[in-house]
């Protein structure tokens, strides 16, 4: 019921060279200066396992026009097996970490990791899930969607987790300013 929930679409590198890309229904950002995001997995994967070696990953943004493909990126495939070819996804190169980011992505980010942390229950048990933590380090941007000086998230038409098999994308914005202070 916390929804809509923004997509960590987290692409990884191994030392040894293998690539995986995954989507994470947990993900957000965390901090302003400096910029920073998480996600949360729920049992140690191939993205856990390549980020713990490597201290990087790359977000890359899921949009609706990308959905199938980040669909795709969620099956489990034998470990060997790309994501990136099972979806039909083109990678491009990143400038500072060695994982690739999504071509067609309108918005990656290249991450170092600064903590990895095992949950635990109130109680001190641990639980399944791992949260990562990394700083951008790196943005890439499709200049189309810059107007006026300003990103347009809206023309990106990001996905978004609701629950269960639902998802969302953002078809428009509104603003507001912010109450000045009494």
């Amino acid at each position: 019921m916390i929804a809509p929930r923004p997509i960590g679409w987290i692409s990884t590198r191994s030392k040894s060279g293998a690539v995986n890309i995954a989507p994470y229904s947990y993900f957000n950002a965390v901090s302003a200066l400096p910029p920073m995001v998480m996600f949360s997995s729920d049992g140690w994967k191939d993205t856990l396992t390549f980020v713990d070696e490597t201290r990087e990953f790359v977000w890359n943004m899921a949009t609706y026009e990308l959905r199938h493909e980040m669909n795709q990126t969620s099956a489990n495939l034998e470990r060997g097996l790309s994501e990136f070819e099972f979806a039909g996804l083109e990678t491009a190169p990143c400038q500072i970490v060695s994982a690739p980011r999504v071509a067609r992505s309108p918005v990656a980010f290249e991450c170092k990791v600064t903590d990895i942390v095992a949950l635990k229950s109130s109680e001190g048990k641990p639980v399944e899930n791992t949260v990562v933590f990394g700083e951008v380090v790196g943005i890439h941007l499709n200049e189309r969607y810059i107007r006026n000086g300003m990103v347009d998230t809206a023309a990106m038409q990001p996905l978004a987790r609701l629950g269960y098999r639902d998802y969302s994308w953002v078809e428009k914005t509104f603003g507001m300013d912010r109450p000045k202070d009494p």
